[in-house]
């Protein structure tokens, strides 16, 4: 994991904190030198002077003995079995006071202002204030851009799409015509949402395409990942509940419907007009049908197929087709004896056979 400087990004000067300070923002206790001094993140197992690391897990133990990190995060039942170089900050939980830190530290990064020479904004598009709009961007006619927006070039915004306030658009991200995102949504670079349905109607002559005269809506806090496809609905609208994180290379169709705070991993496909209820969790590469419906607080495992979801909230499920996960791990132990199992059936097929025509034999 590549971990970001504690100041520098985004063109500002290093920002440098002593071991109390962070101490203090993470409700943490220091073990060694209060004083200790860190301006950037380091894995424990690459750590260098100057730099604050964290132990989460016991198998990465033996090297806090070695790290060459100022400061390491540690969980408070951690005991050291022998002498530790670096100034310890002792917290409830080492990996989210990390995951704090680095928000603290996305926080106090300067955020770009201003809009560029190069944009292009319709002159009947509304731009909000404290907006960056940086070279290439183009918003379209009757556009809603939300106050603090951050634009990065070569973005686009379609015809009377809104944009909530404090949302950032990277890259070749793009919201397509009267689709609405909300407040606070981050849409990685080369995610598009609003493009048309897959919709075609077969004809003697070919497939015959239907329009996609709906939209897709994020509600606020929603994260899209690079190259992440949201469907505008063939009619009504696709829609993406609040707080709904998405990672990179998925497909949301036509119609779908995505419950609040659900999750999901890479290459996740989602067939239309599904609807997946809130804080599910989704592996990734799993596939799921169009129009079921998934209960809330459904895990779906790495590419598990889903034709039939369960009915009940809070199933664990995977494999294809998919089934409860306890039952999936035990047929797996079985998955790996087939081929020994079938050569002990044809070896008893072939004596029951020699059984039969002995027992013939006698008549």
């Amino acid at each position: 994991m590549q971990l970001l400087p504690l100041g520098g990004g985004g063109g500002g000067a290093n920002m440098e904190f002593t071991a109390g300070m962070i101490a203090g923002l993470i409700e943490g206790t220091v073990v060694g030198d209060p004083a200790a001094k860190v301006n950037n993140f380091a894995k424990i197992e690459e750590g260098r002077p100057g730099c604050i690391s964290f132990l989460a897990n016991d198998k990465y133990e033996h090297y806090i003995y070695e790290t060459q990190s100022s400061v390491v995060l540690v969980n408070n039942s951690f005991e050291p079995k022998k002498e530790i170089q670096a100034t310890l900050i002792k917290v409830a939980d080492a990996r989210e006071a990390v995951g704090k830190l680095l928000t603290i530290y996305e926080s106090m990064k300067p955020k770009p202002k201003g809009i560029s020479e190069l944009a292009f904004v319709d002159p009947t598009a509304k731009i909000g204030e404290n907006v960056y709009l940086g070279p290439f961007v183009a918003i379209g006619p009757g556009a809603v851009i939300g106050d603090g927006c951050i634009l990065h070039p070569h973005a686009t915004v379609g015809a009377n799409a809104k944009i909530g306030e404090y949302t950032q658009m990277y890259s070749n991200s793009v919201v397509y015509h009267d689709c609405k995102v909300g407040a606070r949504c981050v849409l990685h670079a080369g995610c598009v949402i609003g493009a048309d349905g897959f919709g075609f109607a077969p004809t003697p002559e070919g497939y015959e395409k239907i329009p996609q005269i709906g939209i897709a809506i994020l509600e606020d806090d929603v994260e899209i990942g690079a190259n992440t496809c949201v469907d505008r609905a063939v009619m009504g609208a696709t829609v993406v509940h609040k707080g709904v994180k998405l990672d990179n290379l998925i497909q949301i169709a036509h119609n779908d419907e995505i419950g609040s705070h659900t999750v999901m991993s890479a290459q996740v496909g989602i067939a239309g007009s599904a609807k997946i209820g809130e804080w599910c969790m989704i592996g990734g590469q799993a596939g799921l049908c169009g129009h079921i419906k998934v209960p809330n607080r459904t895990m779906i495992g790495p590419q598990t197929g889903i034709i039939t979801p369960p009915k009940e909230e809070g199933k664990s499920i995977m494999g294809y087709p998919s089934m409860d996960s306890k039952e999936y791990f035990k047929s797996s132990v079985l998955f790996r004896k087939l081929p020994e199992m079938n050569k002990t059936i044809l070896t008893m097929q072939k004596e029951i056979e020699e059984l039969k025509k002995k027992l013939e034999e006698n008549k």
